[in-house]
Formats: C-alpha cells, structure tokens, sequence
C-alpha cells in the first residue's frame, strides 16, 4: 500500500502539490459541465458554478453538488475520485430527506421525500469560507405533493478545512393556507463506495469490519422474523456466514452519538460524521437514532420516531408557524501518515470531534437563524437530592443530567420533538453549567441516575443574550412516602442490569459476543424468555433472588408449541412480619420502555377479575425487537392497601397480558415497595 501523507484541519502543502497534479488529470460527477476548476492551491477556498452542477474546492477535498437540487453527488478526497458509491444514481448519494404526513383528508402518509430543492444561490464567496443555499419553496399548489415546509439546505466549505459542513432551515409559515402535517423523519444520508469502505466505527467497543450490501440480497441472506434483520446465509466474505445483520443493532443515544463513519483501507481514508451538538434534535439526551451500518451507510438523523413512537412525532396544525435550524454538522474525512494502520482514523476522527465541540456555537453559519455565541445565554447552579430514607443529609446528584427544553409537565422533554433542548452532565459536586443556549423561554429539568422519577424547576427560565443566570442550589425531592421494603434493579432508565440471555447460536453478531456493554444488541433474545420459562413463568423471591441473574431483561409473551404466543405473569415473593392493615403502602413501578403491552398489578390472589392497577395498552418503542435497552420511560405510583397484605409471604403478581405478537412486551427499570409513611 502506497504511503499516505495525513491531511488534518491545518493544508499540508505536500498534499497541495499531489492535489493540483491530481485536479488536472481528474475529476468526478460534474457531468454536463463545459470545464471544471483547474489547479489551485490551499490559499483559500473556490466555487465552481456549472450548468449542473456546483463545486466547492479547498485544495484538500473538492464536493460537487447538483444545481439546483443541492444533492451531493460527489466528494473527491485524497486522490479517490469520489468517495461516493459511483454505482448509484446522482440522487443516490448524499442527500436530505423527509418522511411527513398530512393531516387533512388526503391521504398522504408515510411519506418519503428527498429534499430537491429549486432554487441556487451563493451565500458567501471569499477565500476564507463558501457558503451556498439550495432552497425549495412550499406554496398551496404543491398541497399533497411535498411536505408543506421550506427548506433552505446550505453547504459551507473553509479554508484548511478537511471537510464540509451542513445545515438546514425549516419553516411551515403561519397562514391558513399552510397544510397541517407530522414529521416523521429527517436526516442527512451519505452512501459511501461499498468497494472500499469496509470499516465501521459508531463506539470504541463496536467497530469492526462489515458485511456487504450484497449479502442482504436475495440467495445471500435469509429474512428474519423482524423487518430489516437478515441472516447472512452465503456472504461474498465467508468469514459472515451465519451471523445476523441489522442495522438497529448499531443505534446510539443522543449524547452519545457525536461522531461515526467509515474507513477505506486502500487507499487509507475515513468519512465521518460529526455532530457537536443535541440541541436540534428531538427527545433530549437519551432518544436512540440509527447512524451508520451496512451500506455502507452513514446517517445524521434529526427527528425520528425510533424507540419511541408516535410520541416523537412533531405535528403542526394548519397555518401553526414554526421554524426550526438543524444543524451544521461536520462532514470530515481524514487519511492515515505514512506507516499508520488505517483503523488509526477512528482515534483522529474522535480528536476533531472535540475541536468541533469546542468549537460549538459555530461563527461562520450566515443565516441569520442560526445564533452565534454572542446572542446565546448560560444557566448555572448546583442539584441537590433529598431523600431523608437514604441519608439524613442532602445528597450531592453526581452525574444528574440537567437540562432546558421548551414549558411543559414534569419529564415532558422527553416527549418533546418540535423545539431545542439544552443539556449537560452534573459534576460530582452537583454543580452544572449550561452553556450557550438560544434565546427564549424554557423550563429547567432534570433526572438523577439511582434515583426515582423527575426534577423541575418550580420558575419558567427566559434566556436574553449575554445573559448568565444562577439559579443557585436546587433540591430534588424524588418519589417516596416510607421506608424501602424491596427494590428489585436500578432506578437509571435502563434494563442493562437485568439477566440478558446468551443469543441463539443461529442468530450472533460476533461483535457483541464478550461485550458486556452491549450483550442486549443479539438478535432475537426474546424468543430466550420461553426457552428458560417454558411452562411456568418467571417467580422472584426478595433476599434470595438476584436481580442480575434471576430478573429477564423483558417481559415478553411465551411461544406455544402451535407457534401461537400467550400472555405472561410474572412474581414478586415478599415476606413481611408486621403488617399495618389500616396504612397504605406505595409499590413504584418505572419502565425501561413499552411496545403495545400492559402491566396488571394484583396482590396475593391471581385470579382477582380486576386487577388493583393497569396501565392499560401503552408504548409503541419497539425497543425490545429493535435491540435497545430501553425506550420511553414510564413510572406508576401504585397504593396497596394494607388490608390486601398479609404477615408472612406475599407474592404480587406483574401480569403482561398482550400476546399477538412476540415483540410485544415491557422492560421493566426498577420496583421498589415502600413502607407506611413513619
């Protein structure tokens, strides 16, 4: 393999030389253009406008994009004429989209639009920075046609900049003329050569190299029973027989999702995506989203109802004004120095993640929509815990995550999917800064993980420019009313403390085999529960069970022998030596996520008709087939009264009764069974 020189954020000008050599002999996607940009140098940053097409040059990478539709059809990188699948169609390569919608009677729904927008123009041209617009109006005459939105999507280039940034402006205007819609989705994509990008990172414990495309076609792949996962039956690299591709298994939460991509090893060069701030996107820092997998494809998605649901669904009414800026992120490409080994770019690709952070807010976004740092406000303070069951002195909320989003209930930001929210991680002090937020009036929430339920600030919150607002110390008083009992598992949103089963040999993806971070993500664990419980369902017994290995991370139904499912029980055994028949006792229930089920509540008799406590159908998160850990989260506060109590064993009974399909189901994350207040 040819050495490479490595091309960084600063222009290498040996790498100028090769570049200006290379541009003169080659040149990718501009199609029907009469001449392209002919040799330059890294001092300064060049547009090109075709009959077609647009290109933005820098001297380190070159990005061709359709004019006026403002599709990226190619990136040239590094002496690879484009980094893109060439195999696919110009609009098949990079590009945004939409899936919205209507509201109204006429039928549109579920609709997928990539965004071609109509109109050109030029932002900025200096050498220092090219911005350009591809905009597409809306009107009433496109009414069922095109998500009744304007979109702006710009594209920026700088100077000495190893890659490109984007962003878009959507607005539904308020007139009552402007249809009422949902949004399902919207993202960026980018389909990458599966000739050379081999090489997947989203996390330093699932990397790895990937599957082809191919080897989901039909003859290479077996369909599983969950849309999307396939088992690799005759893969063009045999090393993948036998194992299940599913590109859910490679999601990532929001705060966690701030750069993936790909790796060529010949020639050495990684694409990634880089997102330095939540702030656009929906659902605060725990919402999952899909990035990259098979393809190969790497995604940046801003609304989306994964693991969620319809919950996450923005609708607008008609004529509801609303607009909203997503983005920029940064598109980076890198490659390796001399003697490096190619999978080295994930670590680089990490470090420029952290400039860019740093970075955050950018200064060089034109539009007027996007506020710099100078027109944003900071929040600070410090969240302390009261729970005087646990320690008679307030407790520090190491870890809290703390955050702004737009006035509603308590917990509501984690259904809020039309604004931006502003969060941060607490000090071990407790103490918590949040930096940089827009202007405008939010509420201040909160969550501590090891404790129950939500925190909000009793005052609105209104950011001004400039303004830098103490709201000193704070007190959390989470849900208690007496002593602990029992608790089975820990209040931290998750089920990942729970047994998850070892996965079917038939259906393992080798990179999550020893990987206790990530041991949920298997395919098909489900279909374990009826494997383990396969006449009598699950029984824990307090002081003796252990909730790490005798709780399934999953209250699914049990597959019958005629292939049928039923419902499941599930039991809590309890022994009490006093009982306060006259006193209420409160059991908390929290749920990790829900997928069309229901949790009954009965207490020492299992055949009671009415059960003391439903939660009635909820949870469309699908997290359970969809391998995530959890999805929305739910909490119940549940009186028993101590008449139903008994001194001696009790037993309550956790009946999920829905059973049409096997991906029904609840992860439960924590029950705690408390005493009569003292």
């Amino acid at each position: 393999m040819k050495p490479k020189n490595k091309i960084g954020p600063e222009c290498d000008w040996l790498f100028t030389i090769g570049f200006m050599i290379n541009d003169l002999q080659k040149r990718i996607g501009l199609g029907d253009h009469q001449e392209g940009p002919g040799p330059m140098s890294c001092t300064g940053v060049r547009l090109w406008i075709q009959d077609h097409h647009v290109v933005i040059d820098n001297g380190i990478l070159q990005v061709t994009l359709s004019k006026p539709g403002g599709l990226v059809t190619g990136v040239q990188y590094n002496g690879l004429d484009n980094v893109l699948e060439v195999l696919n169609q110009e609009g098949n390569r990079g590009y945004w989209d939409v899936v919205w919608s209507a509201l109204d009677d006429s039928g549109r729904n579920g609709v997928f639009e990539v965004i071609n927008a109509t109109c050109f123009k030029v932002i900025v041209e200096t050498e220092e920075q090219v911005e350009v617009s591809f905009s597409r109006p809306w009107d009433p005459s496109l009414r069922g046609k095109l998500a009744p939105i304007n979109i702006d999507k710009r594209f920026v280039m700088l100077r000495g900049s190893s890659g490109f940034y984007s962003y878009a402006i959507y607005e539904h205007l308020g007139s009552e003329e402007w249809q009422a819609f949902s949004l399902g989705e919207t993202r960026i994509a980018f389909k990458l050569r599966k000739d050379k990008f081999h090489y997947m990172a989203v996390a330093d414990d699932r990397r790895r190299y990937m599957p082809l495309p191919d080897d989901r076609l039909a003859g290479r792949a077996q369909p599983l029973a969950y849309q999307e996962a396939v088992s690799l039956v005759n893969p063009v690299v045999p090393e993948f027989r036998g194992e299940v591709d599913d590109k859910y298994q490679y999601t990532c939460e929001n705060k966690d999702l701030m750069v993936h991509g790909w790796i060529s090893d010949d020639p050495p060069i990684g694409f990634w995506q880089i997102t330095p701030s939540n702030e656009f996107r929906t659902g605060g820092p725990l919402k999952q989203n899909l990035c990259s997998h098979v393809g190969p494809t790497c995604l940046a998605v801003f609304v989306g109802a994964h693991y969620a649901g319809d919950d996450l669904v923005p609708k607008f009414g008609q004529g509801e004004p609303w607009k909203k800026v997503f983005g920029p992120v940064f598109i980076y490409l890198n490659s390796t120095m001399c003697g490096q080994h190619p999978h080295t770019l994930w670590d680089d690709a990490k470090r420029q993640m952290m400039v860019e952070v740093n970075s955050w807010p950018y200064d060089f976004p034109a539009s007027e929509d996007f506020p710099n740092s100078c027109h944003r406000g900071n929040v600070r303070g410090r969240l302390l815990v009261r729970d005087r069951h646990i320690d008679n002195d307030d407790i520090t909320a190491n870890g809290a995550y703390v955050g702004l989003a737009p006035p509603g209930d308590v917990g509501s930001w984690q259904r809020e999917c039309k604004d931006y929210q502003f969060w941060t991680e607490a000090a071990c002090s407790g103490e918590f800064s949040i930096n940089n937020v827009r202007a405008g009036e939010y509420n201040l929430y909160a969550w501590v993980p090891g404790f129950l339920g939500d925190y909000r600030y009793h005052l609105p919150i209104t950011i001004a420019p400039g303004c830098d607002i103490d709201v000193g110390n704070l007190i959390y008083e989470p849900p208690r009313d007496g002593p602990t009992l029992w608790e089975i598992g820990i209040p931290d949103r998750s089920a990942a403390e729970f047994h998850v089963p070892e996965p079917d040999p038939k259906y393992v993806n080798q990179l999550f085999v020893n990987n206790p971070k990530s041991n949920f993500r298997q395919y098909g664990l489900w279909e374990k529960y009826g494997e383990l419980y396969p006449h009598c369902d699950l029984v824990f017994t307090v002081g003796e069970s252990d909730y790490r290995k005798d709780w399934f991370y999953a209250q699914v139904p049990r597959r019958k022998e005629d292939n049928s499912y039923e419902g499941t029980t599930w039991q809590i055994k309890f022994r009490l030596e006093t009982v306060h028949r006259a006193a209420i006792y409160k059991l908390r229930m929290a749920l990790a996520g829900a997928t069309l089920a229901e949790v009954q509540v009965r207490v020492n008799d299992p055949n009671k008709p009415r059960p003391l406590f439903t939660t009635g159908l909820i949870g469309r998160d699908n997290s359970i087939a969809r391998h995530g850990i959890h999805g929305l989260y739910w909490l119940y506060n549940i009186d028993i009264s101590g008449s139903l109590l008994v001194e001696g064993e009790n037993t309550i009974y956790l009946k999920q009764p829905r059973n049409q399909s096997p991906f029904q189901g609840i992860m439960y994350d924590y029950i705690r069974l408390e005493g009569p207040p003292n």
